[in-house]
């Protein structure tokens, strides 16, 4: 699939809603909605990516890189509340 074609852009979001709603159930039981489950999913994503980068691991498949991208929503959160507690 194009990464210019609306399709792409509309799977991209669904994926990014259902790992932050994932990550929502996992630290709190429930999700966030819709626009911060989004969101929480992106961002997470991106940032698990990059602490795969840092550790030097290399994923290989869909499933390890979707896994991925929940720890990486997962960890967001968590920084999130943390900080929030803190400031």
């Amino acid at each position: 699939m194009e990464h210019n074609t609306l399709g792409y852009w509309v799977w991209f979001l669904f994926i990014g809603g259902v790992i932050g709603w994932i990550a929502g159930l996992i630290t709190r039981g429930r999700g966030y909605g819709i626009p911060a489950d989004i969101v929480i999913g992106i961002v997470g994503a991106m940032l698990g990516g990059w602490m795969a980068n840092v550790l030097g691991l290399t994923i290989g498949s869909s499933v390890g890189m979707f896994l991925l991208a929940i720890v990486g929503a997962v960890v967001l959160v968590g920084l999130t509340r943390f900080v929030v507690r803190h400031v």
